[in-house]
């Protein structure tokens, strides 16, 4: 019987609190964690970014993306896409390390919310082995042990490991991001994507999401939104319309399938007018009604 675990997440990255034991970071084998006690976690968005060694059988629901995860997997989760594993076997082993912005405030040299592996439509799951796998485990020893040293500098020490990490996956990322020219139309396009993911996901599904138009975000960016969709056409090949829709269509589909809210609720948080006009959009575009999508 698959079931989903919380333990993996069980450390809060509160500084304040006890189960937070560095500066914004922390770091465990999942072998431990998994001993010290199983609940159900709750699809959702996480305060900080995990990267996590794995080996067993799983499935990690990220995003509105099911993604089954085998042995020797290394993964990079961020704060803006919720998610939740549900475990196929309950024989799992690895490690993972969990951190705030703030840790790498002064160590790293991009923003944490820059980095390819962190982006909201990245798919940030490499499978390893042979020498790239002992480089990987190698890493997470070294950041297991000076954790758990005495020594003054060890966070010091920790954040060039993880950066190690950060950096080292991103050689294996297929040259499909690669950083564009700084332009006016980049700028702008940037800015929208920013702004648009930033609505996402419905902040504990309480709250509503208010840009729902080109206008609406040229009118946010100050810009005429003739030249916002121009921008956007120009960088990406899709139009302003269709990068707003197909984000929607994702967090409604995460919304069916992994929350017990109803379609009713949905809708307005999504900002339709109503359950009929959500119903239209998203069988318009996913070709199946919400009510049947959340039953298959």
């Amino acid at each position: 019987m698959s079931r989903t675990i919380q333990s993996w997440d069980a450390h809060s990255c509160n500084p304040t609190t006890d189960h937070y034991p560095g500066p914004y970071f922390n770091v465990y084998t999942l072998q431990e964690h998994i001993r010290s006690g199983v609940s159900n976690a709750a699809y959702t968005r996480r305060d900080y970014y995990k990267i996590m060694l794995f080996s067993g059988e799983c499935i990690l629901h990220f995003g509105d993306q099911s993604i089954t995860i085998g042995d020797n997997t290394l993964l990079f989760l961020n704060s803006r896409v919720p998610y939740t594993f549900e475990l196929l076997k309950e024989d799992i082993s690895g490690y993972s390390c969990v951190f705030k912005d703030e840790f790498f405030r002064e160590g790293l040299r991009l923003k944490l919310e820059e980095i390819p592996l962190f982006m909201p439509d990245a798919r940030p799951v490499f499978a390893l082995e042979g020498t790239t796998l002992k480089e990987v485990t190698d890493l997470f020893e070294k950041i297991l042990r000076e954790f758990n040293s005495t020594y003054a500098y060890r966070y010091e020490l920790i954040s060039s490991y993880v950066s190690e990490l950060i950096y080292y996956a991103m050689k294996l990322v297929p040259a499909a991001n690669p950083q564009k020219e700084s332009n006016a139309t980049a700028r702008v396009t940037t800015a929208f994507l920013d702004l648009l993911e930033r609505q996402f996901p419905v902040e504990l599904f309480s709250s509503r999401i208010l840009l729902r138009s080109p206008k609406d975000f040229a009118d946010r960016l100050s810009i005429h939104v003739n030249y916002l969709n121009r921008a956007v056409k120009t960088e990406t090949g899709k139009t302003t319309t269709d990068h707003i829709f197909d984000r929607l269509v994702g967090e409604a589909k995460a919304m069916l399938k992994h929350t017990n809210l109803n379609i009713a609720e949905i809708s307005f948080a999504l900002g339709f007018e109503d359950q009929a006009h959500f119903n239209n959009f998203f069988k318009k575009r996913v070709k199946v009604a919400p009510s049947l999508y959340r039953q298959v």
